[in-house]
Protein backbone atom coordinates (compact mmCIF):
# COMPACT_ATOMS: atom_id res chain seq x y z
CA UNK A 1 0.00 0.00 0.00
CA UNK A 2 0.99 3.62 -0.49
CA UNK A 3 2.26 4.97 2.84
CA UNK A 4 3.62 8.38 1.95
CA UNK A 5 3.77 10.71 -1.02
CA UNK A 6 6.34 13.51 -1.36
CA UNK A 7 6.14 16.04 -4.20
CA UNK A 8 8.41 19.03 -4.74
CA UNK A 9 8.25 21.67 -7.50
CA UNK A 10 5.67 19.83 -9.61
CA UNK A 11 3.41 22.21 -11.62
CA UNK A 12 1.47 24.15 -8.92
CA UNK A 13 2.85 22.24 -5.93
CA UNK A 14 5.76 23.78 -4.02
CA UNK A 15 6.11 20.93 -1.59
CA UNK A 16 3.74 18.21 -0.44
CA UNK A 17 4.46 15.52 2.12
CA UNK A 18 1.45 13.47 3.14
CA UNK A 19 0.79 10.06 4.70
CA UNK A 20 -1.92 7.68 3.49
CA UNK A 21 -3.90 5.10 5.48
CA UNK A 22 -5.07 1.56 4.96
CA UNK A 23 -8.57 0.70 3.80
CA UNK A 24 -10.83 3.12 1.96
CA UNK A 25 -9.86 6.80 1.77
CA UNK A 26 -11.42 9.71 -0.08
CA UNK A 27 -10.02 12.87 -1.65
CA UNK A 28 -12.22 15.88 -2.28
CA UNK A 29 -11.68 19.38 -3.54
CA UNK A 30 -13.14 21.90 -5.92
CA UNK A 31 -12.71 21.47 -9.66
CA UNK A 32 -9.30 22.83 -10.65
CA UNK A 33 -7.90 22.63 -7.12
CA UNK A 34 -5.15 20.27 -8.24
CA UNK A 35 -6.41 16.72 -7.82
CA UNK A 36 -5.34 15.85 -11.35
CA UNK A 37 -1.89 17.28 -10.59
CA UNK A 38 -1.43 14.81 -7.75
CA UNK A 39 -2.59 11.97 -9.98
CA UNK A 40 -0.13 13.14 -12.63
CA UNK A 41 2.68 13.02 -10.08
CA UNK A 42 1.74 9.47 -9.08
CA UNK A 43 1.56 8.51 -12.76
CA UNK A 44 5.15 9.71 -13.21
CA UNK A 45 6.20 7.39 -10.39
CA UNK A 46 4.48 4.55 -12.20
CA UNK A 47 6.60 5.16 -15.30
CA UNK A 48 4.58 7.56 -17.44
CA UNK A 49 6.36 9.89 -19.84
CA UNK A 50 7.86 13.02 -18.29
CA UNK A 51 7.76 16.58 -19.63
CA UNK A 52 10.03 19.36 -18.38
CA UNK A 53 6.98 21.69 -18.55
CA UNK A 54 5.70 19.86 -15.46
CA UNK A 55 8.44 21.50 -13.37
CA UNK A 56 7.14 24.45 -11.34
CA UNK A 57 7.88 27.74 -13.06
CA UNK A 58 11.24 29.14 -12.02
CA UNK A 59 12.59 25.85 -10.63
CA UNK A 60 15.26 23.63 -12.16
CA UNK A 61 14.16 20.23 -10.88
CA UNK A 62 11.13 18.45 -9.47
CA UNK A 63 11.16 15.38 -7.26
CA UNK A 64 8.38 12.85 -6.65
CA UNK A 65 8.87 10.11 -4.11
CA UNK A 66 6.55 7.49 -2.64
CA UNK A 67 6.94 4.94 0.13
CA UNK A 68 5.12 1.61 -0.14
CA UNK A 69 4.52 -1.20 2.32
CA UNK A 70 4.75 -4.45 0.36
CA UNK A 71 5.13 -6.80 3.30
CA UNK A 72 1.79 -8.51 2.54
CA UNK A 73 2.55 -9.00 -1.14
CA UNK A 74 4.96 -11.20 -3.07
CA UNK A 75 7.32 -8.86 -4.91
CA UNK A 76 10.69 -10.36 -4.02
CA UNK A 77 11.18 -11.94 -7.46
CA UNK A 78 11.05 -8.55 -9.20
CA UNK A 79 13.76 -7.12 -6.95
CA UNK A 80 15.94 -10.21 -7.29
CA UNK A 81 15.64 -10.21 -11.09
CA UNK A 82 16.60 -6.52 -11.23
CA UNK A 83 19.38 -6.73 -8.61
CA UNK A 84 17.65 -4.24 -6.29
CA UNK A 85 17.65 -4.44 -2.49
CA UNK A 86 14.25 -5.65 -1.29
CA UNK A 87 12.83 -3.67 1.62
CA UNK A 88 9.19 -4.86 1.81
CA UNK A 89 8.22 -2.68 4.78
CA UNK A 90 9.49 0.49 3.11
CA UNK A 91 9.92 0.30 -0.66
CA UNK A 92 10.81 3.70 -2.12
CA UNK A 93 10.12 4.86 -5.67
CA UNK A 94 11.58 8.20 -6.76
CA UNK A 95 11.47 10.13 -10.00
CA UNK A 96 13.53 13.25 -10.69
CA UNK A 97 12.91 15.57 -13.62
CA UNK A 98 15.35 18.33 -14.66
CA UNK A 99 14.59 21.43 -16.71
CA UNK A 100 16.90 20.12 -19.45
CA UNK A 101 14.37 17.37 -20.09
CA UNK A 102 16.37 14.58 -18.44
CA UNK A 103 14.54 12.18 -16.16
CA UNK A 104 15.96 9.73 -13.63
CA UNK A 105 14.21 6.87 -11.87
CA UNK A 106 15.17 5.11 -8.62
CA UNK A 107 13.85 2.13 -6.69
CA UNK A 108 15.21 1.87 -3.16
CA UNK A 109 17.88 4.42 -4.17
CA UNK A 110 19.10 2.18 -7.02
CA UNK A 111 19.02 3.82 -10.48
CA UNK A 112 16.70 1.87 -12.77
CA UNK A 113 15.40 2.13 -16.32
CA UNK A 114 12.01 3.69 -16.94
CA UNK A 115 10.82 0.31 -18.17
CA UNK A 116 11.73 -1.29 -14.82
CA UNK A 117 9.93 1.53 -13.01
CA UNK A 118 6.88 1.03 -15.23
CA UNK A 119 6.90 -2.76 -14.70
CA UNK A 120 6.88 -2.38 -10.92
CA UNK A 121 4.46 0.55 -10.99
CA UNK A 122 1.86 -1.46 -12.90
CA UNK A 123 1.91 -4.00 -10.08
CA UNK A 124 1.67 -1.39 -7.29
CA UNK A 125 -1.06 1.06 -8.25
CA UNK A 126 -4.04 1.06 -10.60
CA UNK A 127 -5.30 4.56 -11.39
CA UNK A 128 -8.82 4.32 -12.77
CA UNK A 129 -9.53 7.62 -14.49
CA UNK A 130 -12.66 8.49 -16.42
CA UNK A 131 -11.03 7.81 -19.78
CA UNK A 132 -10.45 4.22 -18.65
CA UNK A 133 -14.19 3.67 -19.03
CA UNK A 134 -13.46 3.59 -22.76
CA UNK A 135 -11.73 0.26 -22.12
CA UNK A 136 -15.18 -1.32 -22.06
CA UNK A 137 -15.25 -0.87 -25.82
CA UNK A 138 -12.00 -2.81 -26.25
CA UNK A 139 -12.15 -6.56 -26.70
CA UNK A 140 -8.69 -7.16 -25.21
CA UNK A 141 -9.81 -5.54 -21.94
CA UNK A 142 -12.88 -7.78 -21.77
CA UNK A 143 -10.78 -10.84 -22.58
CA UNK A 144 -8.31 -9.85 -19.87
CA UNK A 145 -11.16 -9.70 -17.33
CA UNK A 146 -12.15 -13.26 -18.21
CA UNK A 147 -8.56 -14.46 -17.94
CA UNK A 148 -8.15 -12.85 -14.52
CA UNK A 149 -11.34 -14.51 -13.27
CA UNK A 150 -10.33 -17.83 -14.85
CA UNK A 151 -6.92 -17.56 -13.16
CA UNK A 152 -5.41 -19.18 -16.23
CA UNK A 153 -2.01 -17.43 -16.41
CA UNK A 154 0.00 -20.70 -16.62
CA UNK A 155 -2.27 -22.09 -19.35
CA UNK A 156 -2.25 -18.79 -21.25
CA UNK A 157 1.55 -18.64 -21.08
CA UNK A 158 1.82 -22.24 -22.31
CA UNK A 159 -0.55 -21.49 -25.19
CA UNK A 160 1.26 -18.27 -26.15
CA UNK A 161 4.60 -20.07 -26.29
CA UNK A 162 3.11 -22.86 -28.41
CA UNK A 163 1.45 -20.32 -30.73
CA UNK A 164 4.71 -18.40 -31.18
CA UNK A 165 6.54 -21.63 -32.07
CA UNK A 166 3.78 -22.52 -34.53
CA UNK A 167 3.97 -19.09 -36.21
CA UNK A 168 7.76 -19.29 -36.33
CA UNK A 169 7.61 -22.70 -38.04
CA UNK A 170 4.94 -21.42 -40.41
CA UNK A 171 7.21 -18.51 -41.31
CA UNK A 172 10.14 -20.88 -41.87
CA UNK A 173 8.01 -23.08 -44.13
CA UNK A 174 6.83 -20.16 -46.26
CA UNK A 175 10.39 -18.85 -46.52
CA UNK A 176 11.65 -22.29 -47.58
CA UNK A 177 8.92 -22.60 -50.21
CA UNK A 178 9.82 -19.19 -51.66
CA UNK A 179 13.51 -20.05 -51.55
CA UNK A 180 13.01 -23.34 -53.37
CA UNK A 181 10.90 -21.67 -56.05
CA UNK A 182 13.68 -19.14 -56.70
CA UNK A 183 16.43 -21.76 -56.58
CA UNK A 184 14.61 -24.14 -58.95
CA UNK A 185 14.04 -21.32 -61.41
CA UNK A 186 17.81 -20.71 -61.36
CA UNK A 187 18.85 -24.37 -61.08
CA UNK A 188 20.31 -24.63 -64.61
CA UNK A 189 22.34 -21.44 -64.17
CA UNK A 190 23.47 -22.50 -60.68
CA UNK A 191 24.62 -25.88 -62.00
CA UNK A 192 26.50 -24.22 -64.88
CA UNK A 193 28.34 -21.90 -62.49
CA UNK A 194 29.17 -24.77 -60.13
CA UNK A 195 30.58 -26.94 -62.94
CA UNK A 196 32.54 -23.98 -64.32
CA UNK A 197 34.44 -23.65 -61.07
CA UNK A 198 34.70 -27.42 -60.60
CA UNK A 199 36.44 -27.86 -63.99
CA UNK A 200 39.28 -25.66 -62.78
CA UNK A 201 40.10 -28.32 -60.12
CA UNK A 202 41.05 -25.64 -57.62
CA UNK A 203 42.90 -26.28 -54.37
CA UNK A 204 43.72 -23.99 -51.45
CA UNK A 205 47.04 -22.14 -52.00
CA UNK A 206 47.10 -23.18 -55.65
CA UNK A 207 47.29 -19.65 -57.05
CA UNK A 208 50.36 -18.67 -54.99
CA UNK A 209 52.20 -21.86 -55.98
CA UNK A 210 51.46 -21.38 -59.69
CA UNK A 211 52.45 -17.72 -59.63
CA UNK A 212 55.78 -18.55 -57.95
CA UNK A 213 56.51 -21.34 -60.44
CA UNK A 214 55.59 -19.06 -63.35
CA UNK A 215 58.06 -16.46 -62.11
CA UNK A 216 60.82 -19.07 -61.83
CA UNK A 217 60.26 -20.46 -65.34
CA UNK A 218 59.97 -17.03 -66.93
CA UNK A 219 63.35 -15.99 -65.48
CA UNK A 220 65.10 -19.38 -65.63
CA UNK A 221 68.22 -18.21 -67.56
CA UNK A 222 68.67 -15.19 -65.30
CA UNK A 223 68.25 -17.36 -62.19
CA UNK A 224 70.59 -20.08 -63.47
CA UNK A 225 73.32 -17.54 -64.33
CA UNK A 226 73.15 -15.96 -60.89
CA UNK A 227 73.26 -19.36 -59.17
CA UNK A 228 76.24 -20.50 -61.32
CA UNK A 229 78.15 -17.32 -60.53
CA UNK A 230 77.47 -17.53 -56.80
CA UNK A 231 78.34 -21.23 -56.63
CA UNK A 232 81.52 -20.65 -58.62
CA UNK A 233 82.74 -17.90 -56.35
CA UNK A 234 82.30 -20.21 -53.39
CA UNK A 235 83.59 -23.44 -54.86
CA UNK A 236 86.35 -22.50 -57.35
CA UNK A 237 89.15 -25.03 -56.87
CA UNK A 238 91.97 -22.50 -56.60
CA UNK A 239 90.49 -19.11 -55.73
CA UNK A 240 87.05 -20.02 -54.36
CA UNK A 241 86.03 -18.70 -51.00
CA UNK A 242 85.70 -22.22 -49.59
CA UNK A 243 89.29 -23.11 -50.66
CA UNK A 244 90.68 -19.84 -49.36
CA UNK A 245 88.92 -20.27 -46.00
CA UNK A 246 90.38 -23.79 -45.73
CA UNK A 247 93.86 -22.30 -46.22
CA UNK A 248 93.11 -19.66 -43.57
CA UNK A 249 91.98 -22.33 -41.11
CA UNK A 250 95.15 -24.37 -41.68
CA UNK A 251 97.30 -21.27 -41.11
CA UNK A 252 95.66 -20.58 -37.76
CA UNK A 253 95.85 -24.21 -36.69
CA UNK A 254 99.61 -24.12 -37.30
CA UNK A 255 100.17 -21.53 -34.58
CA UNK A 256 97.68 -22.85 -32.01
CA UNK A 257 100.39 -24.32 -29.78
CA UNK A 258 102.47 -21.15 -29.68
CA UNK A 259 99.54 -18.78 -29.73
CA UNK A 260 96.48 -20.46 -28.15
CA UNK A 261 94.30 -17.37 -28.47
CA UNK A 262 93.63 -18.20 -32.14
CA UNK A 263 91.98 -21.54 -31.32
CA UNK A 264 88.53 -20.01 -30.85
CA UNK A 265 88.86 -17.96 -34.03
CA UNK A 266 90.01 -21.02 -35.95
CA UNK A 267 86.98 -23.01 -34.78
CA UNK A 268 84.61 -20.24 -35.76
CA UNK A 269 86.25 -19.91 -39.15
CA UNK A 270 86.10 -23.67 -39.66
CA UNK A 271 82.36 -23.63 -38.78
CA UNK A 272 81.78 -20.82 -41.25
CA UNK A 273 83.65 -22.79 -43.90
CA UNK A 274 81.43 -25.83 -43.32
CA UNK A 275 78.33 -23.61 -43.64
CA UNK A 276 79.65 -22.10 -46.90
CA UNK A 277 80.29 -25.59 -48.30
CA UNK A 278 76.67 -26.49 -47.48
CA UNK A 279 75.46 -23.32 -49.16
CA UNK A 280 77.54 -24.06 -52.24
CA UNK A 281 76.04 -27.56 -52.40
CA UNK A 282 72.51 -26.17 -52.06
CA UNK A 283 73.16 -23.67 -54.86
CA UNK A 284 74.40 -26.49 -57.05
CA UNK A 285 71.18 -28.42 -56.34
CA UNK A 286 69.13 -25.33 -57.26
CA UNK A 287 70.92 -25.21 -60.62
CA UNK A 288 69.90 -28.79 -61.27
CA UNK A 289 66.24 -27.87 -60.58
CA UNK A 290 66.17 -24.88 -62.88
CA UNK A 291 65.40 -25.99 -66.38
CA UNK A 292 63.42 -23.94 -68.87
CA UNK A 293 60.29 -25.91 -69.87
CA UNK A 294 58.13 -24.00 -72.40
CA UNK A 295 55.34 -26.56 -72.23
CA UNK A 296 55.12 -26.34 -68.44
CA UNK A 297 55.16 -22.53 -68.57
CA UNK A 298 52.34 -22.58 -71.11
CA UNK A 299 50.31 -24.94 -68.89
CA UNK A 300 50.86 -22.72 -65.83
CA UNK A 301 49.81 -19.59 -67.70
CA UNK A 302 46.68 -21.38 -68.93
CA UNK A 303 45.73 -22.35 -65.36
CA UNK A 304 46.39 -18.84 -64.07
CA UNK A 305 44.31 -17.31 -66.88
CA UNK A 306 41.44 -19.60 -65.86
CA UNK A 307 41.80 -18.58 -62.20
CA UNK A 308 41.98 -14.85 -63.00
CA UNK A 309 38.95 -15.14 -65.28
CA UNK A 310 36.92 -16.95 -62.62
CA UNK A 311 37.93 -14.44 -59.94
CA UNK A 312 36.80 -11.56 -62.14
CA UNK A 313 33.57 -13.31 -63.07
CA UNK A 314 32.62 -14.16 -59.48
CA UNK A 315 33.93 -10.88 -58.02
CA UNK A 316 36.45 -12.46 -55.65
CA UNK A 317 40.19 -11.99 -55.10
CA UNK A 318 41.55 -15.46 -54.38
CA UNK A 319 41.20 -19.17 -55.02
CA UNK A 320 40.05 -19.63 -51.41
CA UNK A 321 37.13 -17.29 -52.06
CA UNK A 322 36.32 -19.15 -55.28
CA UNK A 323 36.21 -22.38 -53.29
CA UNK A 324 33.76 -20.71 -50.88
CA UNK A 325 31.54 -19.76 -53.83
CA UNK A 326 31.76 -23.31 -55.13
CA UNK A 327 30.64 -24.66 -51.75
CA UNK A 328 27.70 -22.23 -51.67
CA UNK A 329 26.62 -23.35 -55.13
CA UNK A 330 26.97 -27.00 -54.09
CA UNK A 331 24.77 -26.33 -51.07
CA UNK A 332 22.13 -24.69 -53.26
CA UNK A 333 22.08 -27.71 -55.55
CA UNK A 334 21.85 -30.04 -52.55
CA UNK A 335 18.94 -27.98 -51.19
CA UNK A 336 17.15 -28.24 -54.51
CA UNK A 337 17.65 -32.01 -54.61
CA UNK A 338 16.53 -32.50 -50.99
CA UNK A 339 14.03 -29.63 -50.94
CA UNK A 340 10.89 -31.75 -51.07
CA UNK A 341 12.08 -33.90 -48.17
CA UNK A 342 12.86 -30.81 -46.09
CA UNK A 343 9.48 -29.31 -46.96
CA UNK A 344 7.69 -32.48 -45.92
CA UNK A 345 9.57 -32.60 -42.60
CA UNK A 346 8.77 -28.96 -41.86
CA UNK A 347 5.12 -29.41 -42.87
CA UNK A 348 4.83 -32.41 -40.54
CA UNK A 349 6.34 -30.36 -37.72
CA UNK A 350 3.92 -27.52 -38.44
CA UNK A 351 0.91 -29.87 -38.46
CA UNK A 352 1.94 -31.32 -35.09
CA UNK A 353 2.38 -27.85 -33.62
CA UNK A 354 -1.01 -26.79 -34.97
CA UNK A 355 -2.70 -29.73 -33.27
CA UNK A 356 -0.98 -28.93 -29.97
CA UNK A 357 -1.77 -25.21 -30.22
CA UNK A 358 -5.44 -25.91 -30.98
CA UNK A 359 -5.65 -28.23 -27.97
CA UNK A 360 -4.23 -25.53 -25.72
CA UNK A 361 -6.58 -22.94 -27.26
CA UNK A 362 -9.54 -25.22 -26.62
CA UNK A 363 -8.49 -25.55 -22.98
CA UNK A 364 -8.41 -21.74 -22.72
CA UNK A 365 -11.86 -21.55 -24.30
CA UNK A 366 -13.22 -24.01 -21.75
CA UNK A 367 -11.77 -22.03 -18.85
CA UNK A 368 -13.03 -18.74 -20.28
CA UNK A 369 -16.50 -20.15 -20.80
CA UNK A 370 -16.72 -21.10 -17.12
CA UNK A 371 -15.38 -17.67 -16.16
CA UNK A 372 -17.94 -16.02 -18.46
CA UNK A 373 -20.83 -17.67 -16.63
CA UNK A 374 -19.36 -16.55 -13.31
CA UNK A 375 -18.96 -12.97 -14.57
CA UNK A 376 -22.54 -12.90 -15.82
CA UNK A 377 -23.98 -13.97 -12.46
CA UNK A 378 -21.63 -11.77 -10.45
CA UNK A 379 -22.32 -8.67 -12.54
CA UNK A 380 -26.08 -9.11 -12.26
CA UNK A 381 -25.81 -9.37 -8.48
CA UNK A 382 -23.56 -6.32 -8.29
CA UNK A 383 -25.38 -4.07 -10.73
CA UNK A 384 -28.95 -4.62 -9.53
CA UNK A 385 -28.33 -2.95 -6.14
CA UNK A 386 -26.59 -0.09 -7.94
CA UNK A 387 -29.83 1.22 -9.42
CA UNK A 388 -30.12 -1.08 -12.45
CA UNK A 389 -32.77 -3.57 -11.19
CA UNK A 390 -33.63 -4.95 -14.62
CA UNK A 391 -30.06 -5.37 -15.73
CA UNK A 392 -29.12 -8.11 -18.13
CA UNK A 393 -25.48 -8.84 -18.61
CA UNK A 394 -24.02 -11.54 -20.85
CA UNK A 395 -20.56 -12.53 -21.98
CA UNK A 396 -20.47 -13.94 -25.50
CA UNK A 397 -17.57 -16.01 -26.75
CA UNK A 398 -17.20 -16.59 -30.47
CA UNK A 399 -14.44 -18.45 -32.32
CA UNK A 400 -11.81 -16.45 -34.16
CA UNK A 401 -8.59 -17.20 -35.97
CA UNK A 402 -5.89 -18.16 -33.52
CA UNK A 403 -3.80 -15.25 -32.29
CA UNK A 404 -1.38 -14.64 -29.44
CA UNK A 405 -4.23 -14.53 -26.89
CA UNK A 406 -6.13 -17.59 -28.08
CA UNK A 407 -9.02 -18.32 -30.43
CA UNK A 408 -11.83 -16.54 -28.58
CA UNK A 409 -13.58 -13.31 -29.50
CA UNK A 410 -15.22 -11.81 -26.39
CA UNK A 411 -18.02 -9.27 -26.11
CA UNK A 412 -19.73 -7.93 -22.99
CA UNK A 413 -23.45 -7.50 -23.75
CA UNK A 414 -25.64 -5.21 -21.65
CA UNK A 415 -29.21 -4.00 -21.25
CA UNK A 416 -30.57 -1.85 -18.45
CA UNK A 417 -34.23 -2.37 -19.41
CA UNK A 418 -36.44 -5.43 -19.58
CA UNK A 419 -37.60 -5.06 -23.15
CA UNK A 420 -34.45 -3.59 -24.68
CA UNK A 421 -32.24 -6.07 -26.53
CA UNK A 422 -28.75 -6.58 -25.21
CA UNK A 423 -26.01 -4.80 -27.12
CA UNK A 424 -22.27 -4.25 -26.59
CA UNK A 425 -21.93 -2.46 -23.27
CA UNK A 426 -19.73 0.32 -24.63
CA UNK A 427 -22.38 1.23 -27.19
CA UNK A 428 -25.57 1.31 -25.11
CA UNK A 429 -24.64 2.05 -21.49
CA UNK A 430 -24.91 5.64 -20.27
CA UNK A 431 -22.01 7.38 -18.52
CA UNK A 432 -23.41 6.56 -15.10
CA UNK A 433 -24.08 2.95 -16.08
CA UNK A 434 -20.56 2.54 -17.47
CA UNK A 435 -19.14 3.89 -14.20
CA UNK A 436 -21.14 1.32 -12.25
CA UNK A 437 -20.15 -1.49 -14.63
CA UNK A 438 -16.47 -0.59 -14.34
CA UNK A 439 -16.62 -0.36 -10.55
CA UNK A 440 -18.33 -3.74 -10.39
CA UNK A 441 -15.70 -5.27 -12.67
CA UNK A 442 -12.86 -3.77 -10.63
CA UNK A 443 -14.41 -5.01 -7.41
CA UNK A 444 -14.87 -8.46 -8.89
CA UNK A 445 -11.30 -8.85 -10.13
CA UNK A 446 -9.55 -7.02 -7.28
CA UNK A 447 -9.50 -10.18 -5.20
CA UNK A 448 -7.81 -12.09 -8.05
CA UNK A 449 -5.15 -9.47 -8.75
CA UNK A 450 -2.70 -8.82 -5.94
CA UNK A 451 -2.70 -5.08 -6.55
CA UNK A 452 -1.89 -3.16 -3.34
CA UNK A 453 -3.47 0.21 -4.24
CA UNK A 454 -6.41 1.22 -6.44
CA UNK A 455 -7.23 4.89 -7.09
CA UNK A 456 -10.63 5.79 -8.52
CA UNK A 457 -10.73 9.20 -10.15
CA UNK A 458 -14.39 10.29 -10.00
CA UNK A 459 -15.76 6.80 -10.64
CA UNK A 460 -19.06 8.23 -9.33
CA UNK A 461 -19.67 10.34 -12.45
CA UNK A 462 -23.33 10.28 -13.41
CA UNK A 463 -24.65 8.89 -10.11
CA UNK A 464 -25.84 10.37 -6.81
CA UNK A 465 -27.82 9.66 -3.65
CA UNK A 466 -28.24 6.06 -2.57
CA UNK A 467 -26.49 4.71 -5.66
CA UNK A 468 -23.41 6.72 -4.77
CA UNK A 469 -23.55 5.34 -1.25
CA UNK A 470 -23.75 1.78 -2.54
CA UNK A 471 -20.79 2.40 -4.82
CA UNK A 472 -18.91 3.70 -1.82
CA UNK A 473 -19.79 0.55 0.10
CA UNK A 474 -18.28 -1.51 -2.71
CA UNK A 475 -15.07 0.51 -2.54
CA UNK A 476 -15.09 0.20 1.24
CA UNK A 477 -15.44 -3.57 0.89
CA UNK A 478 -12.49 -3.63 -1.50
CA UNK A 479 -10.48 -1.59 1.00
CA UNK A 480 -11.24 -4.05 3.76
CA UNK A 481 -9.94 -6.95 1.63
CA UNK A 482 -6.21 -6.21 1.96
CA UNK A 483 -6.51 -3.43 -0.60
CA UNK A 484 -5.89 0.25 -0.24
CA UNK A 485 -8.63 2.07 -2.12
CA UNK A 486 -8.58 5.82 -2.69
CA UNK A 487 -11.51 7.59 -4.32
CA UNK A 488 -11.45 11.13 -5.69
CA UNK A 489 -15.03 12.29 -5.38
CA UNK A 490 -17.44 15.22 -5.40
CA UNK A 491 -20.25 13.29 -3.69
CA UNK A 492 -20.86 13.56 0.07
CA UNK A 493 -22.37 10.04 0.17
CA UNK A 494 -19.02 8.60 -0.94
CA UNK A 495 -16.87 11.01 1.09
CA UNK A 496 -18.71 10.06 4.28
CA UNK A 497 -17.75 6.40 3.95
CA UNK A 498 -14.01 6.91 3.82
CA UNK A 499 -11.96 5.94 6.85
CA UNK A 500 -9.69 8.88 6.01
CA UNK A 501 -10.54 12.09 4.21
CA UNK A 502 -8.08 14.32 2.33
CA UNK A 503 -8.74 17.67 0.74
CA UNK A 504 -6.96 19.33 -2.18
CA UNK A 505 -7.00 23.14 -2.12
CA UNK A 506 -5.68 25.90 -4.31
CA UNK A 507 -4.60 29.29 -3.02
CA UNK A 508 -3.38 32.45 -4.68
CA UNK A 509 -0.21 33.97 -3.21
CA UNK A 510 2.01 36.90 -4.22
CA UNK A 511 4.34 34.31 -5.76
CA UNK A 512 1.59 32.64 -7.79
CA UNK A 513 -1.06 29.96 -7.47
CA UNK A 514 -0.26 26.99 -5.27
CA UNK A 515 -1.97 23.66 -4.76
CA UNK A 516 -1.79 21.68 -1.55
CA UNK A 517 -3.32 18.59 0.04
CA UNK A 518 -3.98 17.79 3.69
CA UNK A 519 -5.77 15.20 5.81
CA UNK A 520 -8.92 16.57 7.46
CA UNK A 521 -9.66 16.36 11.16
CA UNK A 522 -13.09 15.17 12.31
CA UNK A 523 -14.51 18.71 12.52
CA UNK A 524 -12.92 19.73 9.22
CA UNK A 525 -14.41 16.65 7.65
CA UNK A 526 -17.90 17.57 8.86
CA UNK A 527 -17.47 21.03 7.36
CA UNK A 528 -16.19 19.63 4.06
CA UNK A 529 -19.09 17.21 3.70
CA UNK A 530 -21.54 19.97 4.66
CA UNK A 531 -20.09 22.11 1.89
CA UNK A 532 -20.44 19.21 -0.54
CA UNK A 533 -24.10 18.94 0.53
CA UNK A 534 -25.07 22.61 0.45
CA UNK A 535 -22.48 24.48 -1.59
CA UNK A 536 -20.46 27.54 -0.59
CA UNK A 537 -22.81 28.69 2.20
CA UNK A 538 -22.59 26.15 4.98
CA UNK A 539 -25.72 26.22 7.09
CA UNK A 540 -26.27 24.61 10.47
CA UNK A 541 -28.72 22.26 8.79
CA UNK A 542 -26.01 21.22 6.34
CA UNK A 543 -23.59 20.63 9.22
CA UNK A 544 -26.15 18.48 11.01
CA UNK A 545 -26.82 16.57 7.80
CA UNK A 546 -23.08 15.95 7.48
CA UNK A 547 -22.90 14.67 11.07
CA UNK A 548 -25.90 12.42 10.49
CA UNK A 549 -24.41 11.11 7.25
CA UNK A 550 -21.08 10.30 8.91
CA UNK A 551 -22.79 8.72 11.90
CA UNK A 552 -25.04 6.62 9.68
CA UNK A 553 -22.16 5.46 7.56
CA UNK A 554 -20.04 4.63 10.59
CA UNK A 555 -22.81 2.34 11.81
CA UNK A 556 -22.89 0.39 8.52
Amino acid sequence: MLKNLYIKNFTLIDQLNIDFREGFSVISGETGAGKSIILGAIALLLGSRADSKQIKTGEKKCVIEAHFDLSRYDFEAFFTDNAIDFEPADTILRRELSDNGKSRAFINDSPVSLQAMRTLGEQLVDIHSQHQNLLLQQENFQLNVLDIIADNSPQLKEYTQAFELYKQTEKELEALKSQLVREREDEEYTRFRFEEISRAQLKKGMQDELEQEEQALSHSEEIKTALFDAEGRLNNDDNGIVSQMKVAVNSLRSIEKVYPKVSDVAERLESANIELKDIAAELSAFMEEIDFDPARLEDINRQLDTIYSLEQKFHVASVDELLDVQEQLRQKLNNIESGDDTLNELQTKLDQQLVQTKELAARLTEQRTKAARFVENEMKQRLAPLGIPNVRFAVTLAPKNMSADGSDSVQFMFSANKNAPMQPVGQVASGGEIARVMLSLKAMISGKTKLPTIIFDEIDTGVSGKIAQKMALIMQEMGNNERQVISITHLPQIAALGTSHYKVEKEDTPDGTRSRMRELSDNERIAEIAQMLSGADITEAALQNARDLLAANNSL
